[in-house]
This record gives C-alpha cells, sequence and structure tokens, in this order.
C-alpha cells in the first residue's frame, strides 16, 4: 500500500508566508497615505477573517484565514511602529497626508 503524503501543511506554510510578506508593504502603503488612523480597517479586517475561520470547512482554508487574520491584526502594531520609523526618517514622509494625522 503506498501513502500519499500529505501538502496541508506546506501550503499552509507557504500561504503564511506569502500573507505576512505581502501585508509588510501594505502597512508601509496604508501609513503613508492614511497615516495610522487607518488601524480600524486592519481590525475590523483581521476580526472578520478569524470569524470566518472558524466556519470554512477546508483543512487549508480554515488556517489561512485564521494565519491572515491574525497578521491583519499584528498589522496594527507594526502600522505604529511604521509610523515611528518613518519619525526616524528611515522610510518617507508623505508631504500630502494632512488630513488623516
Amino acid at each position: 500500500m503506498v501513502k500519499l503524503m500529505n501538502y496541508d501543511g506546506i501550503i499552509i506554510g507557504i500561504g503564511s508566508f506569502l500573507m505576512i510578506g505581502l501585508l509588510h508593504p501594505v502597512v508601509i502603503k496604508a501609513e503613508y497615505y492614511f497615516g495610522t488612523k487607518i488601524w480600524p480597517a486592519f481590525l475590523v479586517s483581521g476580526i472578520v477573517c478569524i470569524i470566518l475561520s472558524l466556519f470554512a470547512s477546508g483543512r487549508v482554508l480554515s488556517p489561512l484565514l485564521a494565519v491572515l487574520g491574525f497578521s491583519l491584526l499584528w498589522s496594527i502594531n507594526e502600522l505604529f511602529e511604521q509610523k515611528k520609523r518613518v519619525e526616524k526618517g528611515w522610510f518617507p514622509r508623505n508631504p500630502k497626508k494632512k488630513f488623516f494625522e
């Protein structure tokens, strides 16, 4: 009898890696264009993804939604850290951004 390999963990790992990697530039752009006041969008999106993960039936989809949800919640912290990095001059400041700050 031939045993088939289970690729779920690899798929979840690759998906997690990609989500975390893609959220980094999203946080940078969000802070540049909207400032830190965009954090509720990350909060709501994260909570929605976490709730959806509870109802998703797939062995891969459910964990990926949970990882995305918690990554979005972590992005709130990174958004405020990005503001500090901009203040230190490590990243460019948006000269047109006055409305949100």
